[in-house]
């Protein structure tokens, strides 16, 4: 049973944002007073200090949600993970690496309250999507990572960026272009920065493990609202162990081994997707009491610091003072919940197929909302408006206005901002509703 959201936003927001902002504070003041004079002391307390952030967002997935992670691996491949602590981003706390967790993200990620703080202190490298920029950005951080003091992991995407159909349509007819084999189920790998990681890190970094994850279909897909809701599901993923004394020598044999792995890593998409499962065997694995104890040691202290703050203003003695702290927990809860909604609407929009109709209106809706007004199947120029910055991304997706009822005029193509993760017309038709009943 769904737990409803506006009775969740308030206590785990204030939690993860109040907690959150302690560990910023900290991180700060021991990025200053600490590592000028020692970097390894610093990166080891912010091991730490990082674990307590991220062990609140596995407790929301273990035991707040109940998601179920199941691990497809071999006996071996399981062992060494464990031994050396070389684990995926999922199973960091398990093995001691959540702390030490390090990804390769876009620049403007770092710049997020909290999450994004916490990830500039633990040196995650943020890049700007240009290799000519981004080269000796990403060069230099890996070289960093020499003499970590702990064991970690580094988390590499190399598919780029999300899946979505449109992208998956871009990915075959490239595929096609090239001579290669076009894709079902998979992006086709930027490899320059996996090719860099392997050069760098091939001689203090034992292994690279290639993870597959998927949602069985018969599994609702574990959404942040449905997380939050209470609301379980099933996660499958399969882990393969690669040493890195067996990588190639060259960076083009780096890069086709790459590819190579994804044109198998598709295969086996396409044989789970029949059978449901993985060949290796399950491992089983347990929720974490960590991430409990965490949960409720912030809880507590809290608390704890908010009753002492309330006795110390005596905020709560007055009428006045009771309205202002009563307006400010309420303003806290509808901006979460405003944020909630949208998000939520739109996932529930783009869960079905439908298709375009004259005389309908787009909702579009994230961070970012767009409205657009189709008259007769058309998207006109001057029927169109957002409320938020253009991204040349948008860009990527003019072969989608072929085959589809509505067509969207080649200059609104250039404007338009998708941030949400859908940019198929098939999806963006799915968002179709009267102009009378948006609002």
């Amino acid at each position: 049973m769904a737990i409803p959201l506006v009775l969740v936003l308030l206590p785990l927001g204030l939690l993860f944002l109040l907690s959150g902002l302690v560990v910023n504070t900290v991180q700060a003041v021991l990025f200053l007073t600490i590592r000028p004079f020692s970097k390894r002391l610093y990166r080891q307390i912010n091991v730490f200090l990082a674990e307590l952030l991220w062990l609140q967002l596995i407790w929301l997935v273990d035991w707040w949600a109940g998601i179920k992670v199941q691990v497809y691996a071999d006996p071996e491949t399981w062992k060494l993970m464990v031994h050396y602590d070389e684990s995926p981003v999922f199973d960091g706390q398990r093995s001691g690496c959540l702390g030490s967790a390090i990804a390769i993200m876009k620049k403007s990620s770092k710049f997020l309250p909290v999450i994004g703080w916490s990830m500039w202190f633990a040196e995650y490298l943020f890049l700007e999507r240009s290799w000519a920029k981004d080269e000796k950005t990403l060069k230099s951080g890996l070289q960093r990572l020499k003499d970590f003091p702990r064991s970690f992991w580094l988390a590499l995407f190399v598919e780029g960026t999300r899946f979505t159909p449109a992208k998956l349509l871009a990915a075959q007819e490239y595929a096609v272009s090239q001579g290669l084999t076009a894709p079902r189920n998979v992006l086709i790998p930027r490899t320059k920065g996996f090719v860099s990681a392997v050069s760098i890190m091939r001689d203090f970094v034992p292994a690279i493990y290639d993870t597959t994850v998927i949602i069985p279909e018969d599994s609702p897909k574990p959404t942040m609202l449905r997380i939050l809701q209470g609301q379980s599901s099933v996660v499958h993923v399969r882990i393969k162990r690669h040493s890195m004394s067996d990588m190639p020598n060259s960076d083009e044999d780096v890069s086709k081994w790459c590819k190579d792995i994804f044109v198998a890593k598709d295969a086996l998409l396409d044989k789970h997707i029949a059978t449901g499962t993985f060949d290796e065997e399950i491992i089983p694995i347990g929720r974490p009491v960590k991430s409990l104890m965490v949960v409720l040691s912030w809880s507590c202290l809290l608390l704890y610091g908010a009753h002492r703050f309330l006795q110390w203003t005596q905020l709560l003695s007055t009428w006045k003072g009771v309205i202002l702290f009563a307006s400010g927990l309420a303003m806290e809860s509808l901006l979460e919940f405003i944020e909630a909604f949208f998000y939520q609407t739109v996932q529930a929009i783009l869960g079905t197929d439908c298709y375009c109709q004259p005389g309908y209106s787009v909702l579009w809706c994230r961070y970012d909302i767009v409205f657009a007004l189709a008259q007769g199947g058309k998207c006109e120029r001057q029927n169109f408006f957002t409320l938020w910055p253009m991204d040349e991304r948008a860009k990527d997706i003019p072969s989608l206005c072929s085959g589809s009822d509505l067509i969207l005029d080649q200059k609104v193509i250039d404007e338009v901002f998708f941030q949400f993760q859908a940019y198929d017309l098939r999806y963006v038709c799915c968002a179709l509703k009267r102009h009378s009943t948006m609002y």
